[in-house]
C-alpha cells in the first residue's frame, strides 16, 4: 500500500538552530500515526512544514504521489489537509456555525450573494449541524451559541468538527487532549475514532503516552530533527517509546529503515 502522504530529507533552519535535519515522514491511508519526541526535538517543525505553516528549506512533500509545495495553511487546506491546531484557532465570541465555516463562509445564490456578499447563514447552519450530529456532538443545543460559552471538550470538539468536514484526506491533530480533563479526553479519543472510522487518516501529536497508545496504529518517534523510527504499539510499551524518544535508547537496526 502506497502512503498517502510523505516527507523526505526535510530541511528547516533558524540561523544557527537545525529544527529539522533530513527528516522523513509516512502516513498511510486510514491509519492514526502518533507523532511523539521530546520538547525541542522538531515535532512542530514537522507537522507545521506539511500542513503548509512553514516552508522547508530542502526537501519534498508528497500527497497522492504528487510533489506539493504550501506556502501557507490556506493550500494546505485547499489540498485536503486539515489541522486541529493545540490553541484550537476558534474565534470565542463567533458562534459555533461561523466557527465552523471561518475563512469559508458559504454566500447567498444570485446577486444577493455575489454583489451585496450576504452570507447563507441557514444552509452554513444546517451542515453544522449535519457535521456536529454526525460525530455526536449534538449535546451542543444551539448551533448559534458563541463558543466562549462551551466547555472545554466541546470547543475541541467543534474543532474536530470543522476538521473532519473539510479535511478531505488528511487531518493532524496538534495535542488535543492536552488541556482536557479525565471524561473530556475520553470525548476526544472516541472523536479521533470516529474520524478515522469515516476513512480519514489522522496524525496525531501527543506527549500523552497512555492516548498515544490507544488509539494509534503506529508511532513516529522524533528525535534531534528527524525520524528516528517508527514502532508498533503492540509490539513495544510505553518506556520504551519514552526511552527512543529521551535518547536512553537506540532502536534496533531494522526499524530505522522503517
Amino acid at each position: 500500500m502506497e502512503p498517502i502522504l510523505t516527507a523526505r530529507g526535510l530541511v528547516k533552519r533558524y540561523g544557527r538552530v537545525t529544527a529539522l535535519d533530513q527528516a522523513d515522514f509516512d502516513l498511510y491511508p486510514g491509519e492514526i500515526l502518533a507523532v511523539i519526541g521530546d520538547n525541542g526535538a522538531g515535532k512542530s517543525s514537522l507537522i507545521k512544514a506539511i500542513s503548509g505553516a512553514i516552508v522547508p528549506d530542502e526537501g519534498e512533500i508528497r500527497l497522492e504521489g504528487q510533489p506539493v509545495h504550501f506556502t501557507n495553511p490556506m493550500q494546505a487546506r485547499d489540498a485536503g489537509i486539515e489541522t486541529v491546531y493545540q490553541n484550537l484557532a476558534l474565534s470565542p465570541a463567533l458562534s459555533i456555525a461561523d466557527n465552523m465555516f471561518l475563512g469559508r463562509e458559504i454566500r447567498k445564490q444570485g446577486p444577493m450573494g455575489s454583489l451585496f456578499r450576504m452570507l447563507d447563514r441557514k444552509k452554513m447552519e444546517k451542515i453544522a449541524r449535519d457535521k456536529l450530529s454526525e460525530l455526536g456532538l449534538m449535546t451542543i443545543q444551539n448551533i448559534n451559541q458563541a463558543v466562549e460559552t462551551l466547555s472545554g471538550g466541546q470547543r475541541q470538539g467543534v474543532a474536530v468538527a470543522r476538521a473532519a468536514a473539510f479535511g478531505s484526506k488528511v487531518v493532524i491533530m496538534d495535542e488535543p487532549t492536552a488541556a482536557l480533563g479525565v471524561k473530556e479526553s475520553r470525548r476526544v479519543l472516541e472523536l479521533i475514532l470516529d474520524v478515522r472510522s469515516r476513512g480519514l487518516p489522522i496524525v496525531l501529536i501527543s506527549h500523552n503516552m497512555p492516548h498515544v497508545f490507544e488509539v494509534a496504529d503506529r508511532i513516529h518517534v522524533h528525535r534531534l530533527g528527524k525520524r528516528l523510527c517508527v514502532i508498533n504499539p503492540k509490539e513495544y510499551s510505553m518506556s520504551d517509546a519514552v526511552a527512543l524518544m529521551t535518547g536512553a535508547k537506540e532502536p534496533p537496526k531494522e526499524l530505522v529503515a522503517a
